[in-house]
C-alpha cells in the first residue's frame, strides 16, 4: 500500500511561470500575502479550499501546487 506525502511546495515556481506575485495572488484569492508567503516558504501547508482557489487562478491542477512523495508501507 502506498500514501502521498506532501513535499516541497511549487507556489513560487507556478506564478514565476505566470508572472505574477504574491501580492497579485493574493488579490485574486482574498488570501493574505503573509500566508502565501508561509505556503512558499514551507512552514504551512494549503487547506483544501485554498489550494483550489489558488490552483483556479493559476490554471493549474492542486496536484501542481506541490511536489508529491509516495511512501511504501
Amino acid at each position: 500500500m502506498s500514501k502521498d506525502i506532501v513535499g516541497k511546495c511549487l507556489l513560487l515556481n507556478l506564478l514565476n511561470k505566470r508572472y505574477m506575485t504574491q501580492v497579485d495572488l493574493s488579490e485574486k484569492t482574498g488570501i493574505s500575502k503573509q500566508q502565501i508567503n508561509e505556503y512558499i516558504a514551507n512552514t504551512r501547508l494549503m487547506t483544501i479550499y485554498n489550494a483550489k482557489l489558488i490552483a483556479d487562478v493559476l490554471d493549474c491542477c492542486i496536484d501542481d501546487l506541490y511536489e508529491w512523495k509516495l511512501r511504501r508501507r
